[in-house]
């Protein structure tokens, strides 16, 4: 097994991607000379290359220096991509990012956040929590933190090591947690498992890799799956008989508030910015995992009432005389769902507006209805082209088709280079901006935009 510590030069094939951008920040703090290629210059990339690390964004072999110890890659760049070749060609040391991910926080306290939605948000609001505490985590998100504009934290002095547990690839298994959360299980990654039946086996597969005496919190709302020796299976949720609950749960001056009710007691009045009921059952996750690591459950409170959130997470960009931009990852038809029962919530009575880029062939193919039926709750819908990634076109897939299905009217399909023209020659209310393809390369120019 490779020895991460003896690792000088380190070469990252995709470093723009939000849990490459992560290991490739821990290198560079661990003294290592980091470089890598991405296609596409994101404020992400221009930050980390303000970091010292070196990135281009044309594929060219020759940027591949000889004395790369080890390439960690993300199967988003496809195989046919040159450097690639290069680099099997030469012989060189790879690593998927979860494999590396693995093996870093492996080798301490693994506190791994898996499900197919809230990942990110949950293991936000705990790595907040350590850091507001004890002012010490390590943590790797797939988000970057309002609160410390990173998606990368890090302290010699912690144990513990805050991950996400990523079922895509199921790469999830490459990690041995102590504590693990599962937030929930959606059908999802089809390409990857065939049927769900096969993604419900994977995380089964996860929860058997938690250490002995170590402990599961799952959603209550997930059926009773896991059978589990030596592990404590303990459950979250709101106004249910779970053994992490928030009860009272109600909205006061545009925040949530409820009691939390854990093992050792109640705290009364805990506040959370965020919006959605589900972000309160993040909340509830992350303080469960934070009291089982020793925080006292009043500090934890009050750490929750301090966090302000993810970038690209319901995430308000402006809000100027009455109009809303709001950007957020969502690319499921339950995460579209989610964000507007937020939106409803929050802007009552108010017109709510939608551009959404579909991520993937095969996602739109697999939850083409489900899609159509999430965006027809908006009051307008604008599509973009279907983002790719990693996959090449599927006949008979396209944004066209998925409009037909959706009911809302007005909606029409706009090339994303005429998004900008087209919101400067109408009005909107609340606009919401989704998608976890290169959409979010329009959130600047949007917010140009709106001014007061």
């Amino acid at each position: 097994m490779m020895n991460i510590n003896n690792i000088q030069t380190v070469y990252f094939l995709g470093v723009g991607g939000i849990g490459m951008s992560a290991l490739a920040r821990y290198f560079k703090l661990h003294g290592c000379d980091v470089l890598g290629y991405d296609k596409t210059q994101t404020p992400l990339t221009i930050q980390l290359e303000s970091e010292g690390i070196s990135i281009h964004y044309t594929p060219d072999a020759n940027c591949i220096r000889e004395n790369v110890d080890l390439v960690v890659y993300t199967p988003a760049v496809s195989g046919d991509n040159p450097e690639w070749t290069a680099i099997r060609d030469r012989g060189l040391v790879t690593m998927k990012r979860a494999e590396v991910l693995g093996l870093i926080s492996n080798s301490g306290k693994c506190l791994a956040v898996a499900g197919t939605h809230g990942k990110t948000t949950t293991s936000a609001i705990l790595t907040h929590i350590f850091k507001h505490c004890s002012g010490e985590i390590n943590a790797f998100v797939g988000g970057i933190l309002t609160n410390y504009e990173t998606n990368f934290l890090y302290s010699d002095q912690s144990e513990n090591f805050v991950v996400e547990a990523d079922e895509f690839d199921r790469s999830f298994l490459h990690l041995k947690p102590q504590i693990a959360v599962i937030n929930s299980i959606d059908a999802d990654h089809l390409d990857i498992y065939g049927e769900e039946a096969s993604l419900i086996d994977s995380f089964k597969d996860f929860a058997n890799r938690i250490h002995a005496n170590g402990k599961l919190i799952v959603n209550r709302a997930i059926p009773s799956i896991f059978e589990l020796e030596n592990v404590t299976v303990e459950t979250f949720g709101i106004e249910q008989n779970a053994t992490y609950v928030a009860r009272n749960l109600h909205v006061v001056d545009g925040k949530y508030q409820f009691d939390f009710y854990h093992p050792g007691g109640v705290v009364s009045g805990v506040e959370l910015m965020l919006p959605g009921r589900h972000n309160v059952e993040n909340a509830i996750a992350a303080m469960a995992v934070a009291i089982n690591s020793g925080l006292d459950a009043n500090m934890v409170a009050k750490a929750v009432g301090a966090f302000k959130g993810v970038k690209r997470r319901f995430e308000i960009t402006r809000q100027v005389d009455g109009m809303v931009y709001v950007d957020d990852y969502a690319h499921h038809p339950t995460e579209i769902s989610r964000v507007l029962e937020s939106a409803r919530e929050m802007y009552s009575g108010k017109k709510l507006s939608v551009i959404f880029q579909p991520h993937l062939y095969s996602r739109t193919r697999d939850f083409e209805i489900e899609f159509a039926e999430a965006l027809s709750g908006f009051d307008e819908v604008i599509l973009l082209d279907i983002y790719p990634a990693r996959e090449l076109p599927i006949e008979g897939v396209t944004s066209e088709r998925l409009l037909e299905k959706v009911t809302t009217e007005p909606k029409q399909i706009i090339e994303k280079s005429k998004v900008v023209d087209y919101l400067k020659q109408n009005e909107f209310e609340v606009l919401f901006t989704l998608g976890a393809g290169d959409i979010d390369t329009l959130v600047e120019p949007i917010k140009e935009l709106i001014v007061a």
